[in-house]
């Protein structure tokens, strides 16, 4: 079966949800690169100016907190760069991907559950909404309408069975 292509208005839609997260991390990325680059070389020079650095608090946390904007700038660029190779125009209409809706049972409790897959910036899990990044959004992905679905969480292994799926297609 050919790859199935997303209605303009389901494209639309995920283009400008990708837009206003890529916006977020460059908002992010631009006040952390402030603090690197401006804040927190004049916090050590003051530092380092007090004497004695190896008994200084104050140069010692501006150094870590050095240490972590720079990690975590290193963790947006590669997100940015993740999120220019998403391709949204060719979701699955018949399998669990991105925006997807999807009700499953717990097998061990009968209870339904209903999930719809996003990205890490939208995440929500309070309110269903799960990371196609976190264990159970990585094991519904590409799952079909009574398919099982074995998931490790950190309250041990969930047994679901997809029950209803609905894909950005359905939504239009």
């Amino acid at each position: 079966m050919p790859p199935a292509h997303a209605p303009p208005g389901a494209l639309k839609k995920m283009t400008d949800l990708a837009e206003k997260i890529k916006k977020k991390l460059k908002d992010e990325i631009a006040v952390l690169e402030h603090e690197l680059h401006t804040d927190l070389p004049k916090e050590i020079s003051v530092a380092r100016a007090h004497g004695d650095l190896s008994e200084n608090a104050e140069y010692k946390y501006a150094k870590e907190r050095q240490s972590y904007v720079s990690a975590r700038l290193g963790q947006l660029h590669k997100r940015m760069a993740d999120l220019s190779m998403l391709n949204l125009t060719n979701l699955p209409k018949d399998r669990a991907a991105y925006g997807s809706r999807i009700t499953v049972r717990d097998v061990a409790k009968s209870a339904k559950i209903e999930y719809k897959l996003v990205t890490v910036e939208e995440a929500d899990a309070a309110n269903g909404l799960i990371s196609t990044t976190s264990p159970i959004g990585r094991a519904l992905l590409g799952k079909k309408v009574g398919d099982e679905v074995q998931v490790t969480t950190p309250a041990g292994v969930k047994e679901y069975e997809v029950i209803q799926l609905s894909t950005i297609y359905d939504e239009e």
